[in-house]
């Protein structure tokens, strides 16, 4: 399908009367959601993927081909056997940095292999629950699904939602679960770096604020709120000519949007370390990050850049319409910065120069015009469960005794907001906190609450709080904790039982035979990227 640059399209839902049935049911075509079926498929399960999207893989096939771990060594079973078959189209035992075809054709191999049916663009529209239980689930278009056991693999958690269990949207207080990096938080990384005017005219407050300022001051420090991190897309670039693809200038370009960028990069060259040597590599493409010699992975870095900061509040709870919406602004807006960055004179000569040489890939992307099919949804909704993961437990001050997967990331938020104080812009919401060692992530934080629904799991919108989120928000993590979720389901359906009454003990036997990790001894080496 041409030009499928979108979230959702009306076109894409064709009538469907069907009924199908399925031991387990995988809402979300997201490696975790690939994970989960493949993993119902080895244990003896009918399984099926219903896609709200016409892309498998979500981010892993979307863009982010620089992997994000921490510390590789808690990555086993079915996560590891991922990048072990990425590794294997390069000639290599395992990779962690590869291209975004590579890696959707990969999950093509795996829905194959394991004779998996999917249905593509299958947008949630109603749950269906029986004591406790979800026994159907039904699709805009009229598709059926009954299933014995769901997978919420969504980035957003919509059928966690529409099955009534507890979540939350946004950041906690830290005084909730005992934080210290939760809520409002200023710091240094990400940030404006010398004093920048926030004024449509400089010095005039009466003037209103430039695009993208939300307002004044909103501390004090630690402070919850309802807002996430922000979205963009993990675009590859190439500054190859032989493949390399002029950036597009989209249709709602807006110069003024880029008013503020403009006048940080001037900031920023009429500062005292605009001579140094490789200044502007750090101050500007420092996370064009090469998954091959001529391909990137290129990622928000600086205080202004292609995380489009605040728009992407209402995403969680949006619906599709509204979400389409959103992702068209994210589209235009990261386009317009690039398109911006390559061609305007407002940007300084070394600036430009550089950025013109860059431009998307041809051969990647061909039925989005080169342009990732998939928004980094870094936070959405997570759900509140019997145990909430918190920073205490990333940090090794708190442990779970039913660990079914293991994280090891550096607590990481992005910016939520931008503010003004004392007459400058400051972004606001970027925490960076380095793990010392990996810690365990419990069983209970993927299922719901006991007395809520007892056969869904809910590997990616798990039950933490929004700092340990920002550990926990791993690709390979999410895989990890995909398989341990159908281990259970497996064991619950074996003993026509409850998620939340499954043994532990039994869980974790199993789990441990399939390759998992849950327990090391070890240093973590530091993030893989700083700063996802």
């Amino acid at each position: 399908m041409q030009n499928s640059l979108k979230y959702f399209h009306p076109a894409w839902i064709q009538k469907d009367t069907r009924i199908l049935h399925a031991d387990l049911c995988v809402y979300g075509g997201t490696s975790a959601g690939i994970i989960a079926a493949v993993k119902g498929r080895r244990l003896g399960l009918s399984a099926i993927i219903c896609n709200p999207g016409l892309h498998l893989g979500g981010l892993s096939s979307g863009g982010l081909g620089f992997t994000d771990f921490g510390n590789k060594v808690i990555i086993g079973g079915l996560s590891r056997d991922f990048y072990k078959r990425i590794g294997l189209r390069y000639g290599l035992p395992e990779i962690w940095k590869f291209e975004p075809h590579i890696a959707e054709s990969v999950f093509h191999e795996l829905i194959k292999e394991f004779d998996i049916p999917v249905c593509s663009a299958a947008y949630l529209d109603h749950v269906d629950m029986t004591a406790k239980r979800i026994t159907e689930i039904s699709f805009l278009g009229g598709l059926r699904v009954k299933a014995k056991s769901f997978v919420d693999a969504t980035y957003e958690g919509d059928l966690m939602a529409k099955a009534r269990v507890s979540y939350t949207v946004g950041r906690e207080d830290n005084t909730q679960y005992g934080e210290t990096c939760n809520g409002f938080q200023i710091h240094n990384k990400h940030q404006f770096d010398y004093p920048v005017d926030p004024y449509i005219i400089p010095g005039h407050p009466g003037s209103g604020l430039l695009s993208g300022i939300r307002g004044e001051d909103a501390g004090p420090e630690g402070r919850g709120d309802s807002l996430l991190q922000a979205y963009n897309f993990r675009v590859c670039m190439t500054d190859d000519p032989e493949i390399r693809v002029p950036f597009p200038k989209p249709e709602h370009y807006d110069p003024k949007e880029y008013t503020l960028c403009a006048r940080w990069l001037a900031s920023l060259m009429n500062s005292v370390k605009a001579h140094e040597s490789n200044f502007l590599d750090d101050a500007i493409f420092r996370k064009f990050d090469r998954i091959t010699a001529v391909k990137t992975d290129t990622n928000n870095h600086g205080a202004f850049s292609t995380d489009y900061i605040g728009a992407n509040h209402r995403w969680p709870d949006a619906g599709y319409e509204e979400r389409e919406g959103l992702f068209q602004k994210h589209v235009t807006y990261q386009q317009g910065l690039h398109w911006f960055m390559a061609n305007d004179p407002s940007v300084p000569g070394p600036i430009r120069g550089t950025y013109a040489a860059w431009g998307l890939v041809k051969d990647e992307f061909l039925d989005t015009m080169h342009w990732p099919h998939q928004l980094y949804i870094r936070e959405a909704r997570r759900m509140v469960s019997d145990i909430v993961m918190s920073e205490r437990h990333c940090v090794g001050a708190m442990n779970v005794d039913d660990p079914v997967g293991m994280g090891a990331y550096q607590m990481d938020s992005h910016n939520c907001q931008r503010i003004v104080r004392d007459g400058h812009v400051l972004n606001e919401g970027d925490v960076q906190m380095r793990l010392e060692a990996p810690y365990a992530i419990s069983y209970r934080a993927i299922i719901p609450k006991t007395g809520e629904c007892e056969n869904l799991s809910v590997p990616v919108c798990a039950s933490a709080s929004h700092i340990a989120f920002g550990s926990i928000r791993m690709e390979p993590v999410f895989m990890i904790l995909a398989e341990s979720a159908v281990e259970a389901a497996a064991l619950a359906l074996k003993n026509n039982a409850s998620l939340q009454d499954v043994p532990y003990k039994s869980l974790k036997e199993k789990i441990l035979q399939s390759g998992q990790i849950v327990n090391v001894q070890t240093k973590n080496s530091g993030p893989s990227n700083p700063n996802d």
